[in-house]
């Protein structure tokens, strides 16, 4: 699988890897919702399960991916401050370019 992470998502996502209560947990990326193409993500800090790929980012960062989960494969976390400052999942490859 593969999957992206920005600049400035990857800054945000160290300070809460770096915390110490967080040591041992890497970023997992899922789906909480999907119709047709289209797939709405969330994000948590957890361990890798049986069904998981961990994936090392350019950035640093470890993403646990569930393979089952072909909307997983291309994502892309990013970070924005304008026009809402947060977290922003995507997926181009599948033709996911933002929420609706």
């Amino acid at each position: 699988m593969n999957a992206k992470i920005t600049r400035n998502a990857a800054k945000i996502i160290q300070q809460e890897l770096d915390k110490e209560e967080n040591k041992e947990l890497k970023l997992r990326i899922m789906v909480t919702h999907k119709h047709g193409d289209h797939a709405h993500y969330a994000m948590d800090l957890d361990k890798p399960g049986e069904h998981d790929d961990v994936v090392e980012t350019d950035k640093g960062i470890t993403l646990i991916l569930d393979r089952r989960e072909p909307l997983l494969d291309g994502v892309k976390v990013d970070y924005l401050y304008f026009p809402q400052e947060g977290f922003v999942v995507t997926n181009p490859s599948k033709g996911n370019h933002g929420d609706h």
